[in-house]
């Protein structure tokens, strides 16, 4: 159903009355009942709720009372987002029976817009991987290929689209955990700038990092969502004061000549030949549009990688340290026989046990993996070495795109250097996991927003994404771009025999 119109025009039928709220919700379960025993893009699901607030919405509109901008859509949400009373597991066993008491505020403006819930996705435990393989309950697959990586963190927000089973999905970003299963996947998806969206109620992994964004199967449809999603929130001491735009509207405006970047690094070693293919094909496009192409250069861009796999396991050494056994979350108590007169130290040394027994077994490999490397390079002797080191590649990083966009409007590039992968494929060489991320951790140092949109297939039938880039609270470019791209061309109409 959901394959037949995008959520804009879903909308105008909600508003002719041609269909319901509850029509919607339902086909939206049904369709999760067909596929996603094979996808398994969810981990909870809520359609008791989900029909409650879908007959609401219908009362409502009988009243004719005003209504939200996407009252009775229903929508996907990744699971490291706070939902009141609902489980929030981030994909681990150390939150597996969390329930938070409040809404993240991107919740409370998805409620307040009439947008109706109908389950969190599956993730990379903690938004840590790049394959949703990471998840501590099962993986997700790709609906393109059931045998390949729907990639990650938000793998669950990304399969979800591709299979037809919502029409809006939320993820989060913080090295490309938006943009690159968005690649994967066929579908849209946008990193706003850092700042641009709250992440009050967000778990955090890298909070200097962190992002949360839209996803959709068009632009068109990217942009209504964060019309809602974008805005300053007082609780989110890093969101920005910077006023929120109708992304949605304008979208067919004139661009004028676009001075659009090609990514000289970006097109080097390590670039799959058909990737490299469909991305210049899709150039040929923008230019064909009245764009002009100019190459640029990002020098540090090699070094990204290292710099981001310091900077954001060191914040998630330190984010993490709250899950402990005590406070909320796993607790594995080990205790220890008392009465022998050395009760205090029995009680320190149980103490320490509970600590290490709860994160053992609550975090899985790869987050064990980034706390202890991010607690390594925090170390007395180290900090200076690795740390610091990394925040002044940053910086230098973020110069790179500063000096870009004094040249040019928008940069352009790929998403990923390799379509979806199979199962197992990089799990034993977390470095090759890791430079699946070689294009997108620099839009994610440097805080600026970022774009995956469907440019072409591989020689598999894989889809293949074109990243742009604008400055820093450009969205609405991007956005206008990626729209105008996408009435020129129908790769994101292209549907997965699923």
């Amino acid at each position: 159903m959901w394959q037949e119109r995008s959520a804009i025009e879903w909308l105008r039928w909600l508003a002719e009355g041609r269909v319901s709220a509850v029509e919607l919700v339902d086909a939206a379960f049904q369709a999760i009942e067909r596929t996603d025993s094979r996808v398994r893009a969810f981990l909870h699901l809520r359609p008791e709720q989900a029909r409650v607030e879908a007959r609401s919405i219908d009362e409502r509109r009988r009243r004719g009372e005003e209504l939200g901008l996407l009252a009775g859509l229903p929508i996907a949400v990744k699971d490291v987002l706070c939902v009141r009373g609902e489980p929030t597991t981030c994909g681990s066993r150390m939150l597996a029976e969390f329930r938070p008491p409040y809404d993240a505020t991107v919740i409370e403006r998805l409620r307040a817009a009439g947008a109706v819930l109908v389950g969190k996705t599956n993730l990379d435990e903690f938004a840590m991987g790049s394959s949703t393989e990471n998840s501590a309950f099962f993986p997700t697959r790709n609906p393109w290929d059931l045998s390949r990586v729907p990639g990650g963190s938000s793998g669950g927000a990304a399969a979800c689209l591709a299979a037809g089973q919502v029409p809006l999905s939320v993820g989060t970003d913080t090295g490309g955990s938006i943009r690159q299963p968005a690649a994967f996947c066929g579908v849209v998806g946008l990193k706003p700038t850092y700042g641009r969206v709250s992440r009050y109620g967000l778990v955090a992994y890298a909070s200097s990092l962190d992002q949360v964004g839209p996803m959709a199967r068009t632009a068109e449809d990217v942009a209504l969502l964060l019309s809602v999603l974008a805005g300053h929130d007082p609780r989110d001491s890093t969101s920005a004061p910077v006023a929120a735009e109708a992304y949605h509207q304008g979208l067919d405006a004139p661009l004028g000549r676009l001075r659009i970047g090609v990514i000289r690094e970006h097109f080097e070693s390590g670039l799959s030949p058909s990737i490299a293919g469909a991305v210049r094909q899709a150039l040929d496009v923008l230019a064909q549009m009245g764009a002009e192409l100019v190459e640029v250069t990002m020098p540090h861009s090699p070094y990204a990688i290292a710099a981001y796999y310091l900077v954001a396991p060191c914040e998630a050494s330190s984010n993490l340290a709250r899950y402990d056994g005590m406070h909320y979350g796993l607790r594995c108590d080990e205790s220890l026989p008392a009465g022998d007169g050395n009760e205090g130290r029995q009680d320190a040394s149980r103490l320490v046990r509970v600590y290490r027994a709860s994160r053992s077994q609550g975090f899985g490999l790869e987050v064990k993996r980034r706390i202890m490397l991010g607690t390594f390079a925090l170390s007395a002797g180290y900090q200076d070495r690795y740390y610091v080191k990394a925040l002044r590649v940053r910086r230098l990083i973020r110069a790179d795109y500063e000096r870009a966009f004094e040249r040019v409007d928008v940069l352009a590039g790929p998403t990923t250097p390799s379509t979806a992968f199979r199962f197992g494929e990089k799990l034993a060489d977390p470095l090759a996991m890791y430079l699946e991320d070689l294009f997108t951790v620099g839009a994610n140092l440097a805080g600026v927003p970022a774009l995956s949109l469907p440019c072409g297939f591989d020689e598999n039938g894989l889809p293949i994404g074109l990243q742009l880039q604008a400055p820093w609270f450009r969205e609405k470019r991007l956005l206008q771009l990626a729209h105008q791209f996408q009435q020129r061309t129908d790769w994101h109409k292209r549907r997965p025999a699923l």
